[in-house]
């Protein structure tokens, strides 16, 4: 009996421990892992290692246990974060608060091309314009780049244009004396090549022949002169390289003053309008900047005297320069702010021709025969009309005509309060966003808009009419119901009837009728 209860109880047991063993067998939900495993690998490590006071790190060494097993599904390591654009322009900007040390810090201070940007903000600020003292000292020191980039003699900051992705600076300079010849020269080497280029493939295949006569076309004016008097440069932010704009021509100004376009900022888009336009944002952009400068490019009368040069005896001959007037004295800014005669245009008024200086185009070349020159003389002769004069340098801004019933100009004093230190503010409503300060002997023009002329009110729609009225309810427009099989029938049967009695009606006059006749 002994024997036979001791096997049961091992059976039992053995069972027992089968059953746990699946119990410790079966795996984690959450890591995977089983409790047989685990206690292996950690009395393993326990009998390698033989640690002391194994009851007190045995959690510990369990943990270390799981955590040689852990296998990331993810790395929780943060990727570098990309460089931003305005990192990027920080670091360009950072150029400009640098100082070479081979430079003469004596001889930068005494003789500097560029004006006191400072200076010049201080004052816009009394104005109510200007980009902000950051901005501003940033935009001098780009300056100061420029300046010690190309061989300037004179540079100043000219103003903002403002574009629907990036905005334009744009710096007015005037090249040292040989230096705008030099590059004229090449630009028309550059031109003679491409009109060779031309003719050569018109002799490898000619056009057949054309009696089509394009209207002579107007040449640009010369570099220094003109609207081409002045070189600008332009960048979309301070610390950018700056890009030199190209001359502009009388055709590039001519189509400019009839279309109406926004600047984007990139200087090689093209600009698709009509008529076409010759030449792309750039060619736009420089001819929009001679535009504005000779509108709204004014100065304190007495500043500037007539040139020396222009006095050949020609009469009619317009002054195309001026010069500092040393006995300046200044005018009172009360006296500014009440009269516009106090104010002068002193850059040359651009003409329909796209010119400064008009150019006789009935002038033909020397390759024509005296015939054909006669002939087309006479054609000429009674549609010439008198040459256009525009008004000449020093005019008062008084003698400025009105557009959309719109005075020119705008003049105001910077602050009423203490009218002892104000300055006279001008503003022009033809050019939105061309400004002009004026203090003592010190006077600046600025400008910072999007480049376009004031067109008038914009335009507003008329009122639709109002609706017509429904036409009125009747037998001749409304419509009737359709009559029920019944109704149907009913009418059918009054309308045999009544015909049955005008058959009978009809019979009787024809038998009435029959008995008179016999």
């Amino acid at each position: 009996m002994e024997t036979a209860d001791g096997n049961d109880r091992s059976e039992q047991s053995l069972q027992a421990a089968a059953s746990f063993k699946s119990f410790m067998l079966k795996n984690s939900t959450k890591s995977n892992m089983n409790l047989y495993d685990h206690l292996t690998r950690l009395l393993m490590k326990v009998m390698d290692e033989r640690p002391q006071n194994v009851v007190d790190v045995c959690e510990d060494m369990s943990l270390d246990v799981k955590r040689g097993l852990f296998e990331p599904k993810q790395s929780t390591l943060r990727d570098l974060p990309q460089t931003t654009a305005a990192e990027l322009l920080a670091e360009q900007q950072r150029l400009l608060f640098t100082q070479p040390e081979e430079t003469d810090q004596e001889e930068e201070l005494v003789d500097t091309p560029i004006p006191n940007v400072s200076e010049i903000g201080f004052y816009l600020e009394q104005a109510g314009v200007g980009l902000g003292r950051e901005e501003m000292q940033r935009v001098f020191l780009a300056l100061k780049q420029l300046v010690e980039m190309q061989a300037l003699m004179r540079c100043r900051f000219w103003g903002k244009i403002l574009g629907t992705g990036r905005s334009y600076i744009i710096a007015e300079a005037e090249y040292r004396e040989g230096e705008e010849e030099e590059e004229e020269q090449s630009e028309d080497v550059a031109e003679e090549e491409e009109r060779e280029a031309e003719s050569q493939e018109n002799e490898v295949d000619p056009p057949p022949p054309s009696s089509f006569k394009p209207p002579p076309v107007v040449q640009k004016e010369v570099i220094g002169t003109g609207a081409n008097k002045y070189v600008y440069f332009v960048c979309t932010e301070p610390g950018l390289p700056w890009v030199k704009l190209p001359p502009v021509t009388p055709a590039q100004i001519t189509i400019a003053r009839q279309i109406r376009k926004f600047f984007t900022g990139k200087l090689d888009r093209p600009v698709v309008s009509y008529p076409p336009f010759p030449g792309n944002e750039a060619n736009y952009l420089r001819a929009q900047i001679a535009r504005i400068s000779a509108g709204s490019q004014v100065s304190p009368q007495g500043f500037f005297q007539a040139g020396e040069e222009e006095g050949d005896g020609e009469e009619e001959a317009p002054r195309d320069s001026c010069e500092v007037n040393p006995d300046f004295e200044g005018i009172p800014v009360p006296e500014m702010c009440e009269s516009l005669s106090t104010w002068v245009h002193h850059v040359q008024h651009i003409l329909q021709q796209g010119r400064c200086t008009r150019v006789n185009l009935s002038v033909k070349a020397e390759e024509e025969s005296p015939e054909e020159e006669e002939a087309e003389e006479r054609e000429e002769e009674p549609d010439e009309a008198e040459p256009e004069v525009g008004p000449p340098l020093l005019t008062p801004l008084s003698k400025d005509a009105e557009m959309f019933n719109t005075p020119p100009w705008s003049s105001k004093m910077s602050s009423i309060l203490t009218s002892q230190h104000a300055i006279a503010v001008l503003r022009s409503n033809l050019w939105p966003g061309a400004y002009a300060y004026a203090t003592g002997k010190k006077f600046e023009n600025f400008y910072v808009g999007w480049g376009l002329k004031y067109g008038g009110e914009g335009y507003s729609p008329p009122v639709p009419p109002l609706p017509q009225k429904e036409y009125s309810s009747g037998p001749e427009i409304t419509e009737s119901l359709d009559p029920s099989l019944e109704e149907e029938q009913a009418l059918k049967e009054a309308l045999e009837e009544q015909q049955a009695a005008q058959e009978e009606v009809e019979d009787s006059h024809e038998a009435e009728e029959e008995e008179d006749n016999d």
